[in-house]
């Protein structure tokens, strides 16, 4: 798996101070965007956390699953936390060292009272000795939280500037696209009380050394709980890898209702992404898992049906033009404004995550906007299925025959096969044969979708009407 290299730069480290005005927090961070352009040590916020011990605890949360790796557990360097400031609200997210466990922190505009929020994205530093002191935080006394450096004129006299450089696997950065992509699919499956999220959690599995990664359960609501179940029954939920929701435990003291999302998808007994909503006193905390332990986010392949539509690479950067931290992405809006169908915005906005640039928020039913240092074109070579799919369309090697298509040639030719009832396209290659489209379609589905979708396009232009991406609908899981 090929590496980057994540390079922080802060002027000091991140700390909880003790002064005779009181406690406060002080989040460093590193270089990040602003609306005014790149900026070395960007200041999002000035002053005080509402429900100090809920935050330091959540915070922690999140800190904890950027240097935890949940399968084939190691010693590597953790990433540090990426922060997003809206304008009414600050996003604290990080990804486990094994991209299998996704968690966001929301402090929500009721969780802060101070100066008025910025917009961009940075990372902010979380040092062992801040992790520690977040743990001491209790109490009813203030916290003061600055995000940001207050004073740049201090900049390089004081001798605590720091430096850090973390190898960034790729399949990191692909997480953060499969996750929005995922969570978009996403429905809210139950609601219950804090006291019964922390009971079911009590239940779980202890993670031993024989652990295994493939361990799944299931639970169904009942009533104002959940009740476990032993296989994928009508209504049942997965809990993939269950072990990794003991992360959730100490803050659930905290909260006071968890929601718990799943795929609209009946449940299968290959299991499913879950996502785990906490709320808490002016913030939400979630924690999403992949389908199991062993399986990160960044080879679900979900993104591939809008990336193979045409035209999605120039409506990215139209869209891009238009998006400015946003807490909330309307694509009704943004269709209107670019004069995109909505179906080719999505596609867009699938485009522009590739780069870490959109996530989505379960509670609020829509995509944000963040901005990471990494460009949006590069989608293709963190995706391979799409370059070969594209060698097939531009080879001539997808032949149309009504429901099928054959893709190859001699004895490299497969079926590719269109369900009667629902459109959804499988295919006879080993790939599919594996995971049944389980983790994104193969280079033989995708070259079929744009070819339909490059014949649609020109019956549409031929008759005078516009059309839609045709791949999404014609290959959706």
């Amino acid at each position: 798996m090929s590496q980057l290299v994540q390079s922080y730069s802060y002027l000091h480290r991140s700390a909880v101070r003790e002064s005779a005005a009181g406690r406060s927090l002080a989040l460093e961070t590193s270089g990040g965007a602003t609306p005014a352009g790149e900026a070395a040590n960007p200041h999002f916020f000035s002053g005080f956390l509402t429900a100090p011990t809920t935050a330091a605890t959540a915070l922690l949360t999140v800190a904890d699953v950027a240097a935890a790796r949940y399968y084939r557990p190691s010693v590597n360097a953790s990433l540090d936390p990426v922060v997003t400031a809206d304008g009414d609200r600050l996003r604290f997210e990080s990804f486990s060292g094994c991209c299998g466990v996704y968690a966001r922190l929301d402090v929500l505009a009721l969780g802060l009272d101070g100066d008025d929020v910025g917009h961009g994205t940075t990372n902010v530093d979380v040092n062992p000795p801040l992790r520690r002191a977040l743990a001491g935080i209790g109490g009813l006394d203030p916290l003061r939280l600055a995000v940001g450096p207050e004073e740049l004129a201090v900049r390089t006299f004081d001798g605590e500037f720091v430096e850090k450089k973390v190898p960034l696997p790729e399949r990191w950065l692909r997480g953060f696209a499969e996750a929005q992509v995922l969570a978009a699919g996403f429905t809210l499956r139950a609601e219950i009380p804090a006291a019964e999220a922390a009971a079911v959690l009590r239940a779980l599995p202890r993670p031993t050394l024989r652990s295994t990664a493939r361990t799944t359960r299931w639970v169904v609501p009942a009533g104002r709980t959940l009740r476990p179940t032993t296989r994928p029954a009508p209504g049942a939920m997965c809990l993939p890898g269950p072990e990794r929701l003991l992360t959730l435990q100490p803050v659930l003291r905290h909260a006071t209702t968890v929601r718990v999302y799943a795929p609209t998808e009946p449940a299968t007994a290959d299991g499913a992404a879950t996502a785990w909503e906490v709320e808490l006193p002016g913030m939400r905390l979630t924690l999403m898992l992949s389908q199991s332990a062993s399986r990160g986010f960044s080879g679900e392949g979900g993104v591939l049906h809008d990336l193979a539509t045409g035209p999605a690479a120039a409506d990215a950067e139209r869209v891009a033009e238009l998006l400015a931290w946003e807490p909330r992405v309307d694509v009704t809006e943004l269709s209107a404004r670019t004069g995109l169908p909505a179906g080719r915005v999505r596609a867009a906005l699938t485009m522009l995550g590739t780069s870490g640039q959109i996530g989505y928020d379960l509670a609020e039913e829509a995509y944000f906007h963040r901005h990471l240092p990494y460009r949006a074109g590069a989608a293709e070579t963190r995706n391979p299925r799409l370059p070969g799919a594209r060698a097939l369309v531009a080879d001539g090697a997808v032949r149309l025959e009504g429901p099928l298509a054959r893709v190859g040639k001699g004895d490299d030719a497969h079926v590719v096969r269109a369900d009667d009832a629902s459109g959804r396209l499988s295919c006879t290659c080993f790939r599919w044969a594996k995971y049944r489209g389980g983790r994104g379609p193969c280079k033989h589905v995708l070259a079929v979708g744009m070819v339909r979708g490059t014949a649609a396009d020109a019956q549409a232009e031929a008759t005078g009407t516009a059309t839609a991406p045709t791949a999404r609908s014609e290959t959706a899981r």
